[in-house]
């Protein structure tokens, strides 16, 4: 896949060049063949001799097109640059090529247009010296004239060469298509084109369209004028989308693999080009097939944040541009750092992030992002461009070893200080341990005891919590004692501060099973429900309150709760009447 490039102001034989190498017309629009210049995206494709397949996204030059320009180098892998002999460089191609630059194109090839009208010599070395100096480095050139057919058969071998020097596309990452076209075919529908820059797209596949809540069908597929069942990176592909409204996209949206990118507003990135201190407060952020208006915020020498318009579907390692559209200039390329950057809220924050960013380079580093943000989702890393071959601590939490290392101890340390400062209560609550150590989720706490911690009831506390603190164990003794032989007859208020039971013992006593609670200050023995189940039973069916509590040997204060106790368990059922059954 290649992009062209224009030097003139008009087409000055690049559309020409294309319409000799293709046997088709870029120019789409009646406008544009009249005035003899491109004006927006035309799209053309050729065998060359080796057998193999070239498509052309032809641009335009004019500098008042420029965005339209952007928008179909986004994708590509490598460029022509046309240059004509007749007018050499000109300020439209230094554009172009710093687009391309800022962009990271590596390969490239260089022909010159009209050799048939001026020496190319010139303009060859003028145009070969300018690209060297950027990404694209040395490329071959090959003198042409679209009109009389000259040096078209070298131009075709060495776009053969060329394309033999790309790198294998990845098809088996996640497709992000960014649209560069939206139109209706009636009786299809929508279609959306696009330059597939990675991934593949079948007939049937459902896709998100960034921004949007619904998802959305692939009806049908068309590549170079085919149709297909399927379509893999590097293509030119037309999607015909199974009820999607036409303006529901168009260009600079992106259909993507459902969930694996980040949308974003937000954004710091690296920056090659203008210092970062002198860029103005606001630019354009060419990315794709989008333009988007940014705010910049300098954060280091070339490092700086940006606050996107609306929010794009970006990863980490994103090459973009920034352009001051205004100056018809571009400011440099930039390579996305961090999808998901952390407020800049505290005095002194900026400095301390920029020496963070200062370490990364723009590639996806799993060791180095659970560093920087210690606990996260694995669905949230992928969904930035982060592989992830490490496994969860808990659920889908991935944490960083020495941070996880440091919440366990910590998790102990909190344990212990509850135990001396609750000694009546069975461990420390999971939320309340989840909130001392600043964790986002409870399974998180769940998976950081050890032992000899366990967790019981929703509390963390050592193997032995249960055990009743010595004076609250000898009090429950006493009750045993005292009421062992009435084991429906429940202490007073006043004696229960007698045995040294106030609200908290009796609490842990309660949560340790020792005592059975009814009511405010109304308990019994542990093992009072069973016993006053066998004694009802022995009870005729139905049986009166009044009657349970003779049998019982007990007063209104204690059988009342307890009744409406066991009618909760399901030991009994109480009758319209109000009396009651024992249900066997």
């Amino acid at each position: 896949m290649f992009v062209v490039a224009t030097a003139g102001h008009v087409d000055h034989g690049k559309s020409t060049l294309v319409r000799a190498l293709t046997g088709m017309e870029p120019d789409r629009w009646a406008e544009e063949r009249r005035r003899g210049m491109t004006i927006d995206l035309g799209f053309a494709w050729t065998t060359l001799p080796s057998g193999g397949t070239v498509a052309f996204v032809d641009v335009p030059g004019h500098e008042r097109f420029v965005p339209n320009m952007l928008a179909g180098v986004g994708p590509v892998p490598a460029a022509l640059i046309v240059v004509a002999a007749d007018e050499g460089w000109m300020p439209q191609s230094a554009e172009h090529l710093a687009a391309l630059d800022a962009l990271g194109v590596a390969y490239g090839l260089l022909a010159v247009t009209r050799a048939d009208l001026a020496d190319p010599g010139p303009a060859t070395a003028r145009a070969r010296a300018e690209i060297a100096e950027t990404s694209l480095g040395a490329v071959p050139a090959v003198a042409v004239s679209g009109l009389t057919g000259a040096g078209l058969p070298q131009l075709r071998a060495a776009l053969d060469r060329l394309a033999a020097q790309l790198p294998a596309p990845v098809v088996d990452d996640p497709v992000r298509l960014w649209v560069d076209r939206s139109f209706t075919v009636r009786g299809s529908g929508t279609v959306v084109t696009g330059t597939l820059g990675a991934g593949r797209l079948r007939v049937g596949d459902e896709l998100e369209l960034a921004g949007a809540d619904e998802p959305v069908r692939v009806r049908g597929l068309h590549s170079l004028g085919e149709a297909r069942p399927e379509a893999a990176a590097v293509a030119r592909v037309a999607v015909n989308l199974r009820g999607t409204p036409r303006d529901r996209l168009g260009r600079g949206d992106a259909l993507l693999t459902p969930g694996r990118f980040h949308h974003t507003d937000l954004v710091d990135v690296r920056l090659a080009g203008d210092p970062a201190a002198d860029l103005p407060a606001t630019l354009t952020l060419h990315v794709g097939s989008a333009a988007v208006p940014v705010r910049v915020r300098p954060l280091g020498p070339d490092t700086v944040r940006l606050r996107l318009a609306r929010p794009l579907p970006l990863l980490v390692g994103d090459r973009a541009l920034l352009r001051d559209p205004g100056r018809h200039h571009v400011s440099g390329g930039v390579r996305v750092l961090d999808v998901a950057p952390p407020p800049l809220g505290r005095r002194g924050a900026a400095a301390a992030r920029a020496q963070v960013l200062a370490e990364l380079d723009g590639r996806p580093d799993l060791a180095g992002e659970l560093r920087r943000r210690r606990l996260i989702r694995a669905g949230a890393l992928i969904r930035m461009g982060v592989p992830v071959h490490a496994e969860p601590v808990a659920g889908d939490w991935l944490a960083d070893p020495a941070h996880w290392r440091g919440l366990g101890e910590q998790l102990t340390e909190e344990v212990a200080r509850h135990a001396r400062e609750h000694p009546l209560e069975p461990g420390m609550p999971v939320d309340a341990l989840r909130q001392r150590l600043a964790l986002p989720d409870r399974v998180l706490v769940e998976a950081l005891v050890r032992p000899p911690l366990r967790i019981h009831a929703g509390r963390v506390g050592a193997a032995s919590a249960n055990a009743l603190p010595e004076p609250v164990a000898l009090a429950v003794q006493r009750v045993r004692a005292e009421y062992g032989d009435r084991p429906f007859r429940a202490p007073e208020a006043d004696r229960l501060v007698d045995l040294g039971l106030g609200p908290r013992e009796i609490g842990a006593a309660v949560r340790a099973g020792a005592l059975l609670r009814l009511a405010d200050n109304v308990v019994l023995l542990p093992d009072a429900l069973d016993d006053a189940v066998r004694v009802l039973a022995g009870l005729p069916q139905p049986f009166t309150l009044s009657a349970a509590r003779q049998a019982l040997d007990t007063t209104r204060r204690v059988a009342v709760p307890l009744l409406e106790l066991l009618d909760r368990r399901g030991a009994t059922r109480r009758l319209p009447d109000d009396a009651r059954i024992v249900v066997t």
